[in-house]
């Protein structure tokens, strides 16, 4: 080019066919080891790299110009990235680090990739593992940890990490990590590594690494015991007897008492310790040749080793409905905070209580219908492992769906339909495969939740030794995700949806798990029995008053033993109450029995009743092929239905009466008590329920 530009200065065509020039040959590489640019100067490196030496040679900053060339790095080009000077296995790393990245959907900026090789040619390192990560910054210590990851799993299987002190669980097809370091005694870990080889392939459930390894930790805790109170520390199972069981059951309730483990875990700590031995047991590990050989019958826990289970945490999650109207209210500022996704998953979550996670990884086709054309919702059950599960849902929230399948079309229009998630993650996901995560929905749903005013319900407190009800700010901590899941419960036990079918919408295998989701406390009861209480009627639609002090004693323990239920209110009479309510002497004309209580509670009870007289009379006017004697006596009588009548009105005009916060008050306080009967009597009269609470008309299932 200096040829023709400067000595011949003709054009290129006329240049390449004169007859007196020569081809010349190449020159040689730069020196430098990451260039792949031609040298141009007598130094031997490339006009870049030649000027930057000389540079750095002003600056004093060239220590040995032998090793310069091989730790410089590359000139820098956009979107190019050398791994020129780099040991080869250092370049499988990356090459192969960056692959299993790329194959999880993240996208990598050439100016933080292109650290990397220099870092590493610079150090002159044989492999990343030599990587000292507290010196690198941010950036390339995130990427360097991720490409290291992928390296330690490479080749893994569980024949490789099972005789680890720390397994990595995706060779197991889990995420994290199992530990059994802190287990000193080798007998002890080697049992329960056995143990953890039988035990994962069953495990299911959103977290099952977590499940394994709290379960691992609590024999962390029995070898801490043997540890500390045996002079061998416990490296001798035959030495072992009930006395070392006894230690660390003393040891547990000493860390309880510390507040070192809470009452909740120190019970699954003994309970899992002595079902993990149980098993050791049965998997033979007490065989000769055996990790447990030699251990003694007696090293177990016994039943009364465990302790009494705390208070169950699980009953009154539920928010109150003046709360979940107030939040269905907001259900725009949270699309504001967040995104139209994070709307739509918890307006979802309280329309279907589902679990956060079985919304979250719903696919795209995840509406279906029945044979009525009805819409389904069709999910998974991650944590009972029970999948293509369907539930019955409303036609708004069906609507939702469709919405939110039309966004997500056209976010990722050249994806698969059955490849394509009803809510695509954020991040690392160029194709919409991947599901968001619930641990985002709980981050943007709590930062709602914050920005909301406060939510004042009636709450019950002590003044001067009195119990009094005042309106104060509900705890905005007890308002996440999973609590819709039993606010749904609360809600369809409260409008009288019978347990089998509750159970069958909250997909539980066993009745007992659903229950738990809206049992009442006797707190909460008393409580409403002191508030109704005040508004009770006799038969005859007459007030009954009572004073405070014998509201709170006498009526709670007569509501006890003192009374039975009947199908509108309750019974009082001592031989219908000693025989459990079927040895009423009236023949259950309850309205005609000054036994007979009833009170707000029973209101939908009332009016139900007083529908079935009207129309068992009307039908049996038109009911020509009886007797006489047997129509008479079959008759709803005028003074039943007007008592009946009496009963209604007086029980409405006591609560018109009453001032808003008074009324609301009571409302709450009839839920509770109506979702705590448990008996139903029936004298085939029609069981109606209340109605579903209206706090969100738009979309409740």
């Amino acid at each position: 080019m200096h040829q023709q530009q400067e000595i011949y200065k003709l054009p290129l065509e006329e240049f390449i066919a004169h007859p007196e020039i020569r081809t010349l040959p190449p020159h040689e590489p730069c020196l430098v080891a990451a260039c792949d640019r031609q040298s141009m100067s007598r130094l031997g490196y490339c006009q870049a790299h030649a000027q930057r030496l000389r540079d750095e040679r002003r600056k004093g900053t060239v220590k040995d110009e032998a090793l310069w060339p091989l730790t410089t790095p590359a000139i820098a080009e956009s979107g190019r990235i050398s791994l020129r000077g780099l040991p080869h296995r250092v370049i499988a790393e990356i090459l192969y680090g960056v692959q299993e990245r790329v194959s999880e959907g993240l996208l990598h900026k050439d100016y933080i990739l292109r650290k990397l090789p220099n870092i590493a040619r610079a150090q002159q390192i044989a492999s990343l593992t030599e990587f000292n990560l507290q010196a690198l910054n941010v950036n390339t210590r995130s990427l360097t940890k991720s490409i290291l990851k992928h390296l330690s799993r490479f080749g893994i299987s569980p024949e490789t990490e099972r005789h680890k002190d720390v397994w990595d669980a995706t060779a197991f097809g889990m995420t994290g990590t199992f530990s059994f370091a802190k287990i000193t005694q080798p007998w002890l870990r080697k049992a329960t590594q056995a143990w953890a080889i039988d035990n994962i392939p069953k495990r299911r459930g959103k977290k099952p690494t977590g499940t394994i390894q709290n379960q691992i930790n609590s024999i962390v805790q029995l070898s801490k015991s043997l540890q500390l109170n045996r002079p061998d520390q416990g490296n001798d199972p035959r030495l072992l007897s009930r006395d070392d069981v006894i230690d660390f059951v003393v040891r547990l309730r000493f860390l309880n008492s510390q507040d070192e483990i809470s009452s909740h875990r120190h019970v699954l700590i003994a309970r899992d310790t002595r079902r993990l031995l149980t098993r050791m047991r049965a998997l033979g590990l007490a065989h000769p040749d055996q990790p447990l050989h030699g251990l003694p019958e007696d090293f177990a826990l016994r039943e009364e080793d465990i302790p009494d289970d705390p208070e169950d945490s699980e009953a009154g999650r539920d928010l109150p409905t003046d709360v979940m109207r107030q939040l269905c209210d907001h259900l725009g500022s949270l699309e504001t905070i967040a995104t139209i996704d994070i709307r739509t998953v918890t307006e979802l979550l309280i329309d279907t209580g589902r679990r956060p996670n079985e919304i979250c990884k719903l696919p795209l086709e995840c509406l279906d219908r029945d044979n009525d054309g009805n819409p389904v919702l069709v999910y998974d059950n991650f944590k009972a492992l029970r999948n293509g599960r369907r539930q019955p849902i409303a036609g708004s929230t069906a609507s939702l769906i469709i919405k939110q399948q039309e966004r997500t079309r056209a976010r990722f229009p050249n994806t698969p339909t059955d490849k394509l998630r009803l809510f695509p993650a954020v991040w690392a996901n160029p194709h919409g495969t991947k599901a968001m995560g619930s641990d985002r929905v709980t981050a943007q749903h709590r930062a709602w939740v914050t920005s909301l005013p406060d939510f004042l319900v009636p709450t019950v407190i002590e003044e001067e030794g009195k119990r009094v009800t005042k309106m104060l700010p509900f705890d905005k901590a007890k308002i996440y995700p999973y609590a819709y899941r039993h606010t749904f419960a609360q809600r369809h036990a409260d409008a009288g949806v019978f347990p089998d079918v509750l159970q069958s919408l909250m997909d539980h295998r066993q009745a007992t798990t659903t229950q738990r989701y809206y049992s009442v406390s006797e707190q909460r009861k008393r409580e409403a029995v002191d508030r109704v209480s005040t508004l009770q009627f006799d038969r005859h639609g007459n007030r009954v008053w009572r004073q405070a002090k014998e509201l709170l004693e006498s009526e709670y323990a007569r509501r006890a033993v003192g009374e039975v239920p009947a199908p509108y209110g309750v019974c009082v009479e001592p031989s219908n109450v000693a025989a459990g309510g079927h040895a009423c002497p009236a023949r259950f004309r309850c309205v005609g029995c000054d036994h007979f209580r009833t009170d707000a509670s029973y209101l939908p009870d009332l009016e139900a009743y007083l529908a079935d007289l009207l129309r068992n009379r009307e039908r049996l006017a038109a009911f020509t092929t009886v007797d006489d004697w047997a129509r008479a006596e079959a008759m709803p009588s005028d003074e039943e239905i007007s008592r009946v009548r009496r009963l209604i009105r007086r029980v409405k005009e006591d609560l018109d009466a009453l001032t808003d916060e008074d009324r609301a008050q009571i409302q709450e306080a009839t839920s509770v008590l109506r979702r705590s009967r448990r008996q139903i009597v029936s004298l085939g009269m029609p069981r109606i329920g209340p109605p579903m609470p209206d706090f969100r008309p738009a979309g409740i299932a």
